[in-house]
């Protein structure tokens, strides 16, 4: 349970899909050393989520980036051309300056259809929303560590370990809720009809939560015995 040191390397190399991880097996008669062991797992997982969105952000960025040059080259070549044939420096330039634009209107439009430009800032605001709950979860071992230390106050070593599995699931759920947050939003630029639906499907799916309702359910409606109309007492004959 001691995080020490700089987060540990991830042993994948290149750029692979965010696919699940085997859970590492151990032996639970060390518990200390076991949920040292789980902690360095859920780092390297996060840190693999933030450097596969940074890594995906590359390629998007530099793309959108040329197709924005290229868009900014047609417009002004565009815009030049007729105004060079008004000047009488250029023949035929007006005849030639839909050519440019056409270019630039494609570029454009091909920028927002493949979703270059808000694929990469997507990308860098799920890495920093990642980075930002690695830090507290970091911060959070540092102080069940320090409560190790110096000793519990109240419960007992099988509360503390299971207190400690807590932070450590309730971190790998948030993990899964930022990428489906991404996805989701990666799917509805595709444009409105059963997406949206579906995205509605994948939240109803979402953490399990702690009650007795399985999540995907609805509730069912507590079972409360049936009013009946209250009927006035027959009245004593006169």
């Amino acid at each position: 349970m001691r995080p020490e040191g700089p987060p540990r390397p991830d042993s994948g190399h290149g750029r692979s899909d965010l696919l699940g991880r085997p859970l590492p097996l151990g032996d639970w008669g060390e518990p200390a050393a076991r949920l040292d062991e789980l902690y360095q797992w859920v780092e390297r997982g996060a840190l693999r989520v933030v450097r596969w969105y940074l890594a995906d952000r590359v390629w998007k960025r530099r793309t959108a980036c040329a197709l924005r040059a290229v868009a900014g080259a047609g417009a002004l070549t565009g815009a030049a051309l007729p105004l060079l044939e008004l000047n009488g420096v250029l023949d035929h330039g007006a005849a030639w300056a839909a050519l440019p634009l056409l270019l630039a209107v494609a570029c454009v439009a091909g920028d927002r259809f493949f979703g270059l430009t808000a694929g990469w800032m997507r990308d860098v605001a799920t890495a920093q929303a990642v980075h930002r709950r690695l830090e507290t979860l970091q911060f959070d071992w540092a102080a069940e560590c320090v409560r190790e230390v110096l000793g519990p106050a109240e419960g007992t070593a099988s509360e503390a370990a299971d207190r400690c599995l807590g932070v450590l699931r309730r971190f790998t759920e948030d993990m899964a809720e930022l990428v489906r947050i991404e996805t989701a939003g990666w799917l509805v630029e595709f444009g409105s009809g059963p997406v949206p639906l579906y995205t509605q499907s994948l939240a109803a799916w979402g953490p399990r939560p702690d009650g007795g309702v399985p999540a995907g359910r609805f509730p069912l409606p507590p079972v409360t015995r049936p009013n009946m109309p209250r009927q006035r007492p027959p009245e004593p004959p006169r």
